[in-house]
């Protein structure tokens, strides 16, 4: 099976959910990522997380879905809103289409009002356990869903089924 993750920049959720997938997928599943309008580098911190996590990170780059106009792909999961709602290419042709909105844990601020009452160091602090909790949260997320896709198909489920459960593990928070 061959999975297209998409998000509009490929640089955070997008590349977790390939570099995930291709780690935990047990060379059932196949991943890749692209973005309508890539940023051109993968995220610091994302790149950080998967190392910190013993998952490769030597391919991961951030790229055009056209780079893949070529490609036989059995899904397509969107995983921010924006993407979601974006004119998917023609060329995905017969590739399921999934969403699983993830929120972006590279976007997450600390208020105003927390670093207001503490010092710089104490709030910078704080800032970067938000973002580290963000980015494990994430993780953790498509860690479940992908380990249950790999059973699922290791119970070799019909297309119409398979892609229903997959739809459904968006509600899995």
């Amino acid at each position: 099976m061959k999975i297209l993750f998409i998000c509009t920049h490929n640089r955070c959720r997008s590349i977790l959910a390939e570099a995930i997938c291709n780690y935990y997928g047990g060379g059932l599943i196949q991943a890749i990522s692209a973005g309508s309008s890539p940023a051109g580098h993968v995220h610091p911190l994302t790149l950080k997380t998967l190392i910190a996590l013993n998952i490769p990170t030597e391919n991961l780059t951030s790229q055009s879905w056209d780079s893949f106009e070529d490609t036989d792909i059995d899904y397509v999961i969107t995983v921010c809103d924006k993407a979601a709602n974006e004119a998917c290419p023609v060329w995905f042709g017969k590739a399921k289409q999934v969403h699983w909105g993830l929120a972006d844990p590279s976007a997450i601020e600390v208020s105003e009002e927390s670093s207001e009452e503490s010092s710089e160091e104490s709030s910078e602090e704080s800032s970067e356990e938000a973002i580290n909790a963000a980015f494990s949260h994430t993780v953790e997320i498509l860690q479940r869903r992908i380990t249950q896709i790999k059973t699922w198909v290791q119970q070799e489920l019909d297309a119409d089924e398979l892609c229903k459960r997959i739809q459904a593990l968006a509600s899995d928070t």
